[in-house]
């Protein structure tokens, strides 16, 4: 089975590692987010949520279009600043000074 997803008002289906959509401009869009390991009926499922929550849309159940959650972020401040120093983030904070 198949997963469906609604984003921008446009339908598409992800299905055996592959989206395929009416739009080519959002059908690029998911497909640059599509996992091709996801090939159980669980494993698509899981996907499609990801990437309905990560452009803000709907994923279909079997009550009907909910609302697909934002996904957590990737990358987080504190992985590249000092808890206390939010302002020493930066690929070049190692030219800083330190005190």
């Amino acid at each position: 089975m198949s997963a469906r997803i609604r984003v921008y008002g446009k339908e598409a289906v992800f299905t055996q590692g592959a989206w395929q959509c009416d739009d080519e401009s959002l059908q690029a869009m998911l497909q640059a987010l599509a996992d091709p390991r996801a090939v159980t009926e669980e494993q698509e499922r899981t996907h499609a949520l990801y990437a309905a929550g990560r452009f803000g849309g709907l994923i279909a159940t079997e009550y009907g279009w909910e609302a697909a959650p934002h996904p957590e972020a990737e990358i987080r401040m504190e992985d590249f600043a000092p808890a206390r120093q939010p302002e020493r983030a930066g690929w070049l904070s190692f030219l800083r000074r330190r005190k």
